[in-house]
């Protein structure tokens, strides 16, 4: 895992625990939503604390080199928190917007169940973190026990795509938080950066296949836990590019700390000739800060949602 960290910031994780008849149910019921008229996705588009619909084109994450938003469409859901909780009035929190289950009736059911398996596969990876740290295996735990997981259905058009035009499934980009745990169907596209190009995100570099490998999840490190590690371990750069004509599905877990957890540079990856790159900041500041970066339909706490164009 250390190796992985340093190296790429990505790898394949088999004997998770996690049911393989699970992980079916649930691609099936995220082509079913997918599959719903545009006006029932509509009606759940994604509000100002991060949960609903995000609809085709709506997200641009590698504006320099995208002429126009990802050719996909995906929902974000949360852990789940009632109107009346304290918690409503951090940014991020909030209720569920969950389609009408009179048209999905076990779609909720489902969904949740893989949420909490995909949970604790995410506790069980923190431990081999800390511990490739050299830290006790529940370091990270105590940031974790209100966290802001966001459970992401992707569906991708058939549209293919065209990097010297523009057009990409998924801009290049690292993903924000701490780790990443990727499902995927049986359809290519996902691709890791290498070193070199012009900035930091796309131009002149070479890129690699990830390859959907059936029983596996495909784990990658976020901004945060690079920040965290004063850039001891990779969040490292990846797209998505659509070179059969085929549609593509996708559930993406971002396992996210607490709203207000503090992320300021490991003491064990800094040092006198190693100060700390990053000044300290909170998490949720964090992915406040990237949202309001690369979503057009997203404008932060108190602010309306308008229909705009966009997506990731």
């Amino acid at each position: 895992v250390r190796a992985a960290c340093i190296s790429s910031g990505f790898f394949y994780v088999s004997n998770h625990g996690v049911a393989e008849s699970l992980v079916y149910d649930t691609f099936q019921q995220q082509r079913a939503l997918f599959a719903l008229p545009l006006e029932s996705k509509m009606a759940l588009l994604q509000n100002e604390n991060n949960r609903g619909y995000t609809p085709f084109r709506e997200e641009t994450l590698d504006p320099a080199h995208q002429k126009h938003g990802d050719t996909k469409e995906g929902f974000y859901f949360g852990r789940e928190i009632p109107e009346d909780s304290e918690e409503v009035s951090k940014p991020l929190h909030g209720p569920n917007q969950w389609p009408d289950p009179q048209l999905l009736p076990r779609y909720r059911e489902v969904t949740w169940q893989y949420y909490e398996a995909l949970y604790g596969l995410g506790m069980r990876l923190l431990r081999l973190v800390a511990l490739s740290l050299d830290l006790p295996p529940d370091y990270f735990a105590a940031a974790f026990d209100r966290p802001m997981v966001a459970l992401r259905p992707l569906h991708y058009s058939g549209e293919r795509s065209d990097p010297g035009a523009g057009v990409f499934g998924a801009g290049a980009h690292s993903d924000y938080g701490m780790l990443t745990i990727l499902a995927t169907d049986d359809v290519p596209g996902l691709q890791v950066g290498g070193a070199g190009g012009r900035g930091r995100a796309g131009g002149n570099r070479r890129w690699w296949d990830v390859e959907p490998i059936p029983g596996t999840f495909i784990i990658n490190l976020g901004d945060m836990l690079e920040r965290w590690t004063n850039g001891r371990y990779r969040s490292t750069l990846h797209r998505v590019i659509n070179t059969t004509g085929r549609e593509r599905y996708s559930i993406a877990f971002f396992f996210e700390p607490n709203f207000d957890a503090q992320v300021v540079a490991l003491p064990c990856c800094c040092g006198p000739d190693n100060p700390p790159r990053y000044p300290p900041t909170t998490a949720g500041q964090h992915l406040l800060d990237k949202y309001a970066a690369t979503h057009a339909g997203y404008h932060g706490p108190g602010q309306k949602q308008q229909t705009q164009e966009k997506q990731a």
